[in-house]
C-alpha cells in the first residue's frame, strides 16, 4: 500500500484533492481533524482527559463534549490549548497508525492522510511521499469568508499563525497548485499518480 500525506494551510482546498483521490483512484482517506473529533467522543481515548482540562461545563446533555465551548475557552485562555494538544495529538497519531495497519491488512492499495500539522507532528515518517496543496492567500481568504463566514481579519490571522509557504515547500515532495482552475489541479494529481508510479 502506498501512503500519501496531504498538507497545506487553511482554505487551501485540501478536501477537494482528497475527494478526487477517493473518487478517481479509490483511495482510503484519513483526516486528522475528523479523528481529533472522534477521540473526544464518550468512551474514546481522550474524553475523560479533555473534561479533566476544561471541567464538566463542557459536557452537553447528550454527554458529548461541546467542541464550540472548548474552542471559545481556548481562545480566551491560550495556555489551555497546549494542554489540549498534548492529549489530542498523540491520540490522533496512534489512531491513524492503527487505521493504516488495518488498511494494509485489508489489501488497500492507496491511503491518503491529511493533516494541517502533518509536518510538525512528523506524519511524514510513515508516508511514502508528502504533497503540499498551495493556494494564493487572497483566494484562501475569500474561501474562508464564503465557506466559514470568517471576517477578513480572522482569516488573515489564522493564515499568519500557520507555517509559511517556504516551510511547506522545503519539507514536502510535491506541490499541487489549487487556485481557481480545478482541471489544472486534477491534471497535476493525475500526473503525479500515473507518471510517477505512485500506484
Amino acid at each position: 500500500m502506498r501512503i500519501i500525506g496531504i498538507t497545506g494551510g487553511v482554505g487551501a482546498g485540501k478536501s477537494t484533492v482528497l475527494a478526487f483521490l477517493e473518487k478517481e483512484y479509490g483511495a482510503a482517506v484519513i483526516q486528522a481533524d475528523q479523528v481529533g473529533h472522534l477521540v473526544m467522543e464518550p468512551g474514546e481515548e481522550c474524553y475523560e482527559d479533555v473534561i479533566g482540562i476544561f471541567g464538566k461545563e463542557i459536557i452537553k446533555e447528550d454527554k458529548t463534549i461541546d467542541r464550540k465551548r472548548v474552542s471559545d475557552v481556548v481562545f480566551e485562555q491560550p495556555h489551555l490549548l497546549k494542554r489540549l494538544e498534548s492529549v489530542i495529538h498523540p491520540a490522533v497519531k496512534r489512531y491513524i497508525c492503527r487505521r493504516i495497519r488495518e488498511l494494509q491488512e485489508s489489501g488497500c492499495r492507496l491511503c491518503v492522510v491529511e493533516a494541517a500539522l502533518l509536518l510538525e507532528e512528523h506524519y511524514q515518517d510513515f508516508c511514502d511521499q508528502v504533497w503540499y496543496i498551495h493556494t494564493d492567500p487572497q483566494i484562501r481568504i475569500r474561501r474562508l469568508e464564503e465557506s466559514r463566514g470568517y471576517t477578513r481579519e480572522k482569516a488573515e490571522g489564522i493564515i499568519a499563525s500557520q507555517a509559511t509557504e517556504e516551510y511547506f515547500r522545503a519539507h514536502t515532495d510535491y506541490v499541487i497548485e489549487n487556485n481557481n482552475d480545478l482541471d489544472r489541479t486534477y491534471a497535476q494529481i493525475r500526473e503525479r499518480i500515473e507518471k510517477h508510479a505512485v500506484l
